[in-house]
């Protein structure tokens, strides 16, 4: 089977509506109108500032699929440094063309451009191929992201402390009525 050649280059302001097309699933909840908005304000950004990049794939003068590059630390706990290679993304009908390897080419290079030994990525959790795909290029799973909105986490843990509230005022009941129950044997 032969490779479409893939080409790769840096986002440009024009590509703000295939990009926004493209990361939509993990772009702010809102209109098409404010995600693209807000892409075409990430590669503003990534002009300004030579530690960022958008690595576009194009195969046969079409955006294909895209990688958002940024030189940053692994953690900000663990100052090693390290490229980040958010949501390397292809679309679905140029998907088992080459495209993904590409776009982590672009990443692999940024790297050496900025002097960097790590390359980090994260896949969607329920992105089978995705995961497998970086688990082939030596990626090895390190943490796992979790979110959500902060009602959901304050409403389980207002949950939480009531359960827990009612299991200690339960456990103090025990006791009481254990000492009761002491004191009514002492006294028979």
């Amino acid at each position: 089977m032969s490779r479409t050649s893939v080409q790769v280059r840096a986002a440009i302001s024009a590509d703000a509506p295939v990009l926004r097309e493209l990361w939509s699933d993990i772009l702010r909840r809102g209109t098409a109108a404010e995600q693209e908005a807000d892409v075409a304000s990430v590669i503003a950004g990534c002009a300004d500032n030579e530690d960022r990049c958008i690595a576009v794939a194009e195969v046969d003068g079409r955006v294909a699929g895209a990688v958002f590059l940024e030189a940053t630390t692994l953690t900000p706990l663990n100052l090693e440094p390290a490229i980040l290679a958010v949501s390397p993304h292809v679309l679905p009908e140029f998907r088992r063309r080459g495209v993904g390897t590409a776009l982590m080419d672009a990443a692999v290079r940024f790297a050496e451009t900025q002097g960097i030994g790590t390359v980090a990525t994260a896949a969607m959790a329920n992105s089978r191929d995705a995961n497998r795909f970086m688990a082939r290029l030596s990626l090895t799973p390190q943490a796992i992201l979790r979110a959500a909105s902060t009602s959901a986490v304050r409403a389980k843990l207002s949950a939480r402390r009531s359960t827990t509230r009612s299991r200690g005022s339960r456990q103090i009941d025990k006791v009481l009525a254990a000492r009761r129950l002491g004191r009514e044997h002492v006294a028979s």
